[in-house]
Parts: C-alpha cells; structure tokens; sequence
C-alpha cells in the first residue's frame, strides 16, 4: 500500500475552475483498479489551499495513475491556475484500513 498527500494553491479567484478540473482527475482515479482512496480536502483557513489523500495498492498502481487520460488533462488544465509546483510526500501505513470502502 502506497499513501501519497499532494498539496496544490490554487491562484485567487480560480477556486471554482480548479474544482471543475480537478473533478476529472477524481472521478477517473475512483474507477483506476490500483486505487484505494483518492479525496480532495480543502483547508479551512485558505480557501485556495488543498491536499490531496491518495491510497494505491503499490507503487505500479501510482505510476499508472500518472499515465491515465484524467491525470493528464487535470494537470493540464490546473496548472496555468495553480502557483507553482504541487509538493507531493509519501507514506508507508501504520493503523491503516486495508480495504476499500464498500461498494469498490
């Protein structure tokens, strides 16, 4: 099991153009077999700020992820919206469920 958390800013005023094209992006990893988890949170004190929670089966499920069409066009369409590069940090479970959730 791979855990990534990616944090995006979003450039003021492209809230709601960064969450149209992001949707892409959510949608189509929720459907990726290697994927486990993939939810977008806002922080609560910024609303240009937000952090990505993705759980893959392991690291080929994450480079495929990267490879699809929806990873492709969100990234395309977030990045003239964002300010700069997104940081992206990595980890390994500890108290982690281990399923997915039901329905999956």
């Amino acid at each position: 099991m791979l855990i990534q958390l990616v944090s995006i800013e979003v450039l003021p005023g492209h809230r709601d153009d960064f969450l149209e094209a992001f949707r892409i992006n959510w949608q189509g990893t929720q459907r990726e077999p290697g994927n486990l988890r993939f939810d977008l949170l806002c922080d609560p004190e910024d609303d240009n700020r937000f952090t990505v929670y993705e759980i893959f089966i392991d690291e080929d499920a994450l480079k495929a992820h990267g490879q699809t069409d929806h990873y492709r066009r969100c990234i395309e369409r977030i990045t003239p919206i964002t300010t700069g590069q997104r940081t992206k940090r990595y980890f390994r479970p500890a108290l982690v469920e281990d399923t997915p959730p039901a329905g999956r």
